[in-house]
């Protein structure tokens, strides 16, 4: 009863995020048969740092703070650090782009015994080739599948699943549109060995919506840090959060390019989730390596 009316009432929520990102989809279809024009340095640094099928290889650093969450008082942290790996054809296993992303993350999460503590997370990886087709060059469309994994890394209960998971990915991003980008990222993983029998099974729908529009010289907005997640099993989590902010690419001589950004989350849905965050500051630093990318 409690979820149905929760979910009652975060319905409008939904749709008025539906809405707001309805003319950005329908803009980005519209023109993908276009030909697209010539990007700024600070757009296409500005969509690298955010496109998740990149093929510039780079390092994101991210501190996510949540001050309010939903089942408990204290307050959690999370700190990310998540490097995006390509590979071309002659060093890929296959003839295409391979793109590998792994994550790695410090959590801090409510104890059993009151306050808070600090422990290791589980670590996801995915690991997509980009398909040669639809054209990049022409359509501004990048399509990416493969597998996806979690490992049972966390040095806590509470801080991971305990469950060995892998699923299908599939990453879709537009970004032919000069100071525009937008796709996303769908990933299913499914545990298939656990850490300890009782260890409760995964098999999770998770999203990551990807959008970076460019506004001022370095300045752009930009929204990747939230991750919609759907659980299949019966009575298992869903949470929807929606994340905005504005970043910064900085470009100094002799230094690698750089990001800078700070978004706030909120969400906007949850059921079946005793323990979630309600709101979110997510301070992120990412570090780009040009000069490895033809390898």
């Amino acid at each position: 009863m409690r979820g149905t009316m929760q979910k009652a009432v975060t319905s409008p929520a939904l749709w008025t995020l539906v809405l707001i990102l309805l003319p950005a989809i329908r803009t980005g279809v519209g023109v993908a048969g276009a030909q697209t024009t010539s990007l700024t340095e600070e757009e296409q640094l500005e969509q690298d740092f955010t496109d998740p099928l990149t093929n510039l290889p780079q390092i994101i650093v991210r501190d996510a703070f949540s001050p309010a969450n939903y089942g408990t008082h204290v307050q959690t942290n999370q700190v990310i650090v998540r490097p995006i790996i390509p590979r071309l054809p002659q060093y890929s296993l296959l003839p295409f782009y391979q793109l590998i992303r792994p994550t790695f993350a410090l959590v801090t999460v409510p104890s059993p015994r009151g306050g808070t503590r600090t422990e290791f997370g589980d670590s996801p990886i995915f690991d997509l080739a980009l398909l040669p087709w639809p054209d990049h060059k022409k359509t501004g469309i990048a399509i990416g599948v493969g597998p996806t994994f979690v490992f049972p890394t966390a040095t806590s209960r509470s801080a991971g699943q305990g469950a060995w998971q892998a699923g299908p990915a599939l990453g879709i991003v537009y970004g032919g549109t000069p100071g525009f980008l937008v796709g996303l990222i769908v990933q299913n993983p499914i545990s298939f060995a656990y850490s300890s029998s009782n260890r409760p099974p995964q098999n999770t729908f998770q999203l990551q919506p990807v959008l970076a529009v460019h506004l001022w010289h370095e300045w752009y907005f930009r929204s990747a840090e939230a991750t919609w997640m759907m659980g299949w099993h019966r009575h298992s989590s869903t949470t929807i959060p929606l994340s905005l902010g504005i970043g910064r690419t900085v470009t100094l001589p002799d230094l690698p390019p750089m990001s800078f950004f700070v978004t706030g989350q909120w969400m906007l849905y949850r059921q079946f989730a005793p323990v979630a965050p309600q709101t979110t500051i997510n301070f992120g630093m990412t570090i780009a390596f040009p000069s490895l990318r033809p390898w």
